[in-house]
């Protein structure tokens, strides 16, 4: 699956000039609120009719001003997610989940028990929507969707609504589908905790316009692009595999950068999992420290050095054959002598990684 979107239009305050790619995977649409990431969406989903612009989806003209195309939503054949799930509240959980194979095209795709038990909601099945949690609500939604058998998945800030809990609940689930289904996904969202667990592609907004798009991976351990994503939420995407689960509660992971231990994390071992550590969070070392409590020292090697415009400096490292950004104070980079090429030691403790920057590989 390929997406092409050029587009223009003119809004109030703000002026949309989007183009982008998106191939096969989780497509991540991150900026600000208002920067015209729901816009983009709908032009896609044919909500909205661009003033200019054409919109290609595997080879298909969904939308050209100057060829005069526009296809009608429903020939789009797009499942749309919202922030809020609106569900049929007359109708069970089942009923809502079978209302959208009425849109479906004939032909193979996921069928309902596959989707009930991809998104684990079997067990509500006969309920309605008034009786449901939010995070449960917003899975039916997902199924909903899905079975309506769409060639794009579309899913506007899905999790916004919901609390840090439900989001914990149902992000395993998001994973599940992206790795199961194989559905290709333009997914929005100013979060970038769940960007960084669900996307393989990013492309960033800010006031109409993209700024990057690539690689999610790339992108987010690109000190140039801290700015853009916040300071706070910078960080590097580390690929990992569980190696043992032990005795005090720890797990032990092997990845490219080294080993790594993490308190205990919901995997059997050999599984494959997606690690966002965040550059406020890693610490370097000059000579291999001892006598400390943290017990990931990996060693790396100092590849870029970005200074902003307060205190501090953002490092790239290359650690074995991944990258790792640490965020230190200029007195501290001047103090190290730290220099691209210069030998260091990233140091994180266990307990530094969030259970939510954890997610499936």
């Amino acid at each position: 699956m390929t997406l092409e979107v050029a587009l223009q239009h003119r809004f109030p305050g703000v002026t949309l000039d989007i183009a982008f790619t998106a191939p096969a995977g989780v497509t991540a649409l991150h900026g600000r609120s208002g920067s015209g990431k729901t816009s983009v969406v709908n032009a896609v989903a044919g909500l909205l009719r661009p003033q200019a612009g054409r919109i290609v989806l595997d080879g298909q003209v969904l939308f050209d001003s100057a060829a005069g195309v526009n296809l009608p939503p429903h020939r789009r054949r797009m499942g749309y997610v919202f922030q809020d799930a609106r569900l049929f509240p007359h109708l069970t959980v089942r009923q809502n989940l079978t209302y959208g194979r009425w849109f479906a095209p004939p032909g193979p795709g996921p069928d309902l028990a596959r989707v009930v038990d991809l998104l684990g909601i079997g067990p509500i099945l006969a309920r309605r929507p008034g009786a449901l949690s939010g995070g449960e609500r917003q899975r039916v939604a997902i199924g909903r969707a899905i079975l309506s058998r769409p060639r794009l998945l579309l899913m506007d800030e899905p999790l916004a609504a919901l609390d840090d809990a439900r989001k914990a609940e149902i992000l395993p689930y998001l994973e599940r589908l992206r790795d199961g289904l194989g559905l290709p996904v333009l997914y929005v969202s100013h979060a970038m905790s769940e960007v960084a667990r669900l996307a393989a592609t990013l492309v960033l907004i800010e006031a109409g316009r993209v700024t990057a798009a690539g690689p999610a991976t790339a992108l987010l351990s690109d000190p140039a692009l801290a700015p853009m994503i916040g300071l706070r939420e910078t960080g590097a995407i580390l690929t990992a595999r569980v190696a043992a689960h032990e005795a005090d509660g720890l797990t032990r992971l092997d990845s490219p950068a080294g080993p790594l231990w993490l308190p205990q994390v919901a995997a059997p071992p050999g599984a494959a999992l997606r690690l966002r550590i965040l550059a406020q969070d890693v610490m370097l070392a000059v000579a291999r420290p001892e006598g400390i409590s943290a017990l990931n020292v990996l060693p790396a090697t100092v590849a870029e050095i970005r200074q902003g415009e307060g205190p501090g400096v953002l490092v790239r490292l290359a650690a074995g054959e991944a990258t790792l950004l640490s965020r230190i104070t200029r007195r501290s980079a001047g103090a190290l002598a730290l220099a691209p090429g210069r030998p260091v030691f990233a140091v994180l403790k266990a307990v530094a990684v969030a259970q939510e920057d954890v997610g499936s590989g």
